[in-house]
């Protein structure tokens, strides 16, 4: 009983431990594996070349809320996806509206909008229209684990509407033609510091 009773309350000491406790703001980086248009086209070509369609971000984040949270982010992301012809690279600030709960222990799960706001977006030596929106909202859905200060969240994000480029003068084929979809489609992997 002794036995027990020392493991229950270990297990329950250390949960605590591990838990991010209340509100506060921190700092984020992460890694990010991106498609455009076709998410599940782009993952398979990922396998033949693993560097085409990934991407980087780091930013900045809030927590309002213990069990139930609120967390607004905001985070400059640089991504990259591969095609015959080139890469796309996209440089966006996203702003991600995120409502979450603690689940069990350090395990936590969240979802919300995300805004993303294009910075710039080019392909290797090709010249192109406008990007249609520049100013486009997102879903950010995941979770995470937070141990201490420190934690670990994966998320997926898909963006909303279609967004497109339209590249001029090109010899660029895609399924759509001259045409390529920059809504984000992503798997993101993020590791946080809470300060």
């Amino acid at each position: 009983m002794k036995k027990t009773l020392v493991l229950v309350s270990a297990i329950l000491m250390g949960t605590g431990l591990f838990a991010q406790i209340g509100p506060g703001w921190g700092i984020k980086a992460g890694l990010n594996y991106n498609g455009n248009g076709d998410y599940f086209n782009s993952a398979e070509q990922a396998f033949e070349n693993p560097d085409r369609n990934t991407g980087l971000h780091v930013g900045v984040w809030g927590k309002l809320g213990n069990r139930l949270y609120f967390r607004p982010e905001l985070v400059y992301t640089s991504t990259s996806s591969g095609y015959n012809e080139g890469d796309l690279k996209i440089q966006k600030l996203d702003a991600p509206m995120l409502v979450g709960a603690k689940i069990i222990g350090p395990l936590h799960a969240f979802a919300g909008p995300s805004f993303q706001l294009l910075l710039n977006t080019e392909f290797d030596g090709n010249d192109f229209d406008d990007v249609e929106n520049d100013l486009t909202v997102g879903l950010n859905l995941g979770a995470g684990v937070n141990l201490g200060n420190f934690g670990i969240d994966l998320r997926y994000e898909r963006g909303f509407s279609e967004n497109e480029v339209n590249f001029i003068n090109s010899n660029i084929t895609t399924l759509d033609g001259d045409r390529v979809d920059t809504r984000p489609d992503q798997l993101i992997l993020s590791f946080s510091l809470k300060l």
